[in-house]
């Protein structure tokens, strides 16, 4: 049994589609980012720095993992799947998986912080993540023009990043004219296991978003 510590963002939301995909069981700890959850003691002990998500593998001496491209490579070595085993393979995957964790990820959260969260209204700020984001969205594109999916079959290099691409309009960034990346969207949103994880958790009030991105910006 996988204890799933997470909240309706993002990277909580590629740890559900994982163990949706691998058919592994679990159970579901919803953290209230808003009302801070995730800075209580027993949360600090299994992540120390406080964010989502993370896990507790009941099933190997209760052994924990944070960080959710971490937690996405045990669960593909624990099961097998949604990683290839040979070297060229494997590595195909963690390159794209990495492009995620380095770069989408972290572009698009800052076009979200200055969208949608921070005090100030700065253009530059904005238009700066929304470009970057748009940048690197035409490299998904780019790469998905050769391939179906990022690693050239399903992995977990597109459960890492199909979540933040579906939030693009959230972050201000468009898609339009990216026909291949929009392709490979449909493709991995009609699975069932992605729409499963999608819904888990039940995405929070916006209020409680609002709270815990404001708690993150110190206001």
């Amino acid at each position: 049994m996988i204890e799933l510590y997470t909240a309706a963002t993002p990277n909580g939301h590629k740890i559900s589609i994982a163990l949706e995909e691998l058919g592994l069981p679990y159970q579901v700890h919803h953290l209230n980012l808003g009302e801070l959850d995730q800075k209580q003691p027993e949360f600090l002990a299994l992540n120390p720095n406080g964010r989502i998500p993370a896990i507790v593998d009941r099933d190997n001496d209760d052994f924990g993992v944070f960080e959710s491209g971490a937690i996405l490579i045990y669960l593909a070595e624990k099961t097998g799947k949604l990683m290839p085993s040979l070297h060229n393979g494997r590595s195909l995957v963690m390159q794209w998986l990495m492009f995620q964790m380095s770069a989408v990820g972290p572009m698009q959260g800052q076009s979200n912080v200055f969208t949608r969260y921070f005090p100030q209204h700065i253009p530059a700020a904005i238009q700066r993540y929304q470009q970057e984001t748009r940048r690197l969205y035409t490299v998904l594109d780019k790469r998905l023009r050769e391939a179906p999916y990022l690693a050239g079959e399903y992995s977990i290099a597109d459960i890492a990043t199909y979540p933040w691409v579906k939030i693009h309009a959230w972050s201000g960034v468009s898609i339009d004219g990216l026909q291949h990346l929009h392709s490979w969207m449909q493709r991995v949103g009609q699975r069932p296991a992605v729409q499963r994880g999608m819904q888990i958790p039940q995405r929070a009030d916006q209020n409680s978003a609002v709270k815990a991105a404001k708690h993150m910006l110190g206001k």
